[in-house]
């Protein structure tokens, strides 16, 4: 009987043999006994390969695994072995081995080609990248579809791998300035960025081997630094970078101006708002002073005209006789009437002379103090008093923070601002007890 397994250190894919046998020499190294020990290790799949009239077939048994050759754990070796012999009858079989488990690597290195950075076009720059590919094989049913197991050569599988990938790589590297807007003089130092771009773009690239791939380490990325290309873009990269910094930084002034200018516009309409607000309410409450005096003429008219008919109501003849002569009875009634409209009457002048007093004893409305506030390079406001002893509290404003009202020449620290001190001073510490209280007399 057979012993069937693999002892080979470093394998993609192994074919079996008997000892002393070298591969495809002889027909006996597949002409398997029923009942010969197999031997499969953890992270391996040994592959019976069945030839027959309409193709060959297999039987995958995963590791790990050490038993006997038996149909019950080979269901197509079950269907073609026969029970002649004692069931131990030879039967055709090409046995492979397949690692699962091991990570295989292929080292590449691609000479000078030139790349193009495309604010510069007229200068390209030699470039080389040597780096390494790791693959490794994980679905083995789609990778015997796809390759063959017979004569399997791991070096000439791996070149055939780096031939394509080589292809690729180079021309992700050559366009690299214009996708990830990168000069080329930095390339040297963005390994990184540009492996993770390569391993994006290739994930799925060796699928058509029946491999996966793992990882692109991109070790170096050499420029021809001794190029005349190399000298003219360097030069031309810094006056670029120069100007662009140049540009930004006058953009930002320019920004800051802006924001500047209309923060003041909007702080002047802020306060004209608020001066038309008082004038309004100002003339509101003369309106309503005027108004009052208006009401309280016209009201003393009518008790006026009141009292002049009820004093005529003593000369009125009310049935008693006299005619044209004084009337005691409509004189005590037009008293009486008078009397208690001239009460009526004071009431509503002493009411209207407290109304008016009030008014006129309570003040406009003070202007509210609203300060502009610059804070980690934003400007933001117009906030009133309240709101910045909130934004002391919580250490938005502290005496070094920059500020600004209507009538400020300049933007001055929140400290050196008279109005604002009150906002930093410390709170009072709590008073002391006055010592321990002198207990009860027993």
């Amino acid at each position: 009987m057979n012993v069937i397994r693999c002892d080979e250190p470093e394998y993609l894919v192994w074919k079996w043999r008997p000892a002393g046998q070298d591969a495809n020499t002889t027909s006996r190294e597949n002409s398997i006994r029923y009942g010969s020990s197999l031997r499969v290790k953890d992270g391996e799949v040994a592959v019976f390969v069945y030839k027959q009239k309409d193709g060959a077939v297999q039987d995958f048994i995963v590791g790990p695994y050490d038993d006997t050759i038996k149909t019950a754990n080979f269901p197509i070796l079950a269907s073609i072995v026969g029970l002649a012999f004692g069931g131990e009858s030879p039967f055709q079989a090409e046995v492979y081995f397949i690692n699962l488990q091991g990570n295989n690597q292929v080292k590449f290195a691609i000479p000078y080609f030139d790349v193009v950075d495309p604010r510069l076009p007229d200068f390209p720059v030699p470039v080389a990248v040597r780096g390494a590919i790791t693959f490794a094989l994980e679905d083995y049913r789609s990778f015997i579809k796809l390759n063959r197991l017979i004569d399997f050569d791991l070096e000439a599988f791996k070149k055939q791998i780096k031939d394509v990938m080589m292809r690729k790589i180079k021309g992700i590297v050559t366009n690299v300035p214009s996708d990830l807007g990168m000069p080329i003089v930095l390339m040297e130092r963005k390994i990184d960025e540009i492996s993770e771009l390569l391993e994006t773009r290739l994930k799925d690239r060796l699928d058509e081997y029946g491999v996966s791939m793992k990882h692109i380490d991109i070790n170096a990325i050499e420029i021809d630094k001794d190029s005349d290309a190399y000298a003219r873009v360097k030069g031309l990269t810094a006056d670029i970078t120069a100007r662009t910094m140049q540009a930004q930084a006058n953009l930002n002034i320019k920004n800051l101006q802006d924001v500047q200018a209309l923060n003041t516009e909007n702080m002047k309409d802020t306060m004209r708002i608020q001066r038309e607000e008082g004038q309004y309410a100002q003339h509101l409450q003369t309106q309503q002073l005027n108004m009052g005096a208006y009401t309280a003429g016209l009201q003393a008219d009518v008790l006026k005209t009141g009292a002049q008919s009820l004093g005529k109501m003593g000369t009125i003849n009310l049935g008693g006789g006299n005619q044209g002569g004084m009337n005691p009875a409509g004189m005590m009634t037009g008293m009486m009437m008078g009397g208690a409209m001239g009460q009526q009457m004071a009431g509503m002048m002493n009411n209207m002379g407290q109304q008016m007093q009030n008014a006129m004893n309570t003040p406009p409305p003070m202007p509210e103090i609203q300060y502009m506030v610059s804070a980690n390079g934003q400007q933001s406001g117009p906030f009133n008093m309240q709101q910045l002893q909130q934004m002391v509290q919580t250490g938005v404003l502290t005496p070094q923070t920059y500020v600004w009202k209507q009538g400020m020449p300049q933007w001055e620290f929140a400290g050196n601002v008279q109005e604002l001190a009150s906002l930093f001073a410390a709170p009072a510490p709590p008073p002391v007890p006055g010592g321990m209280p002198t207990p009860p007399t027993p």
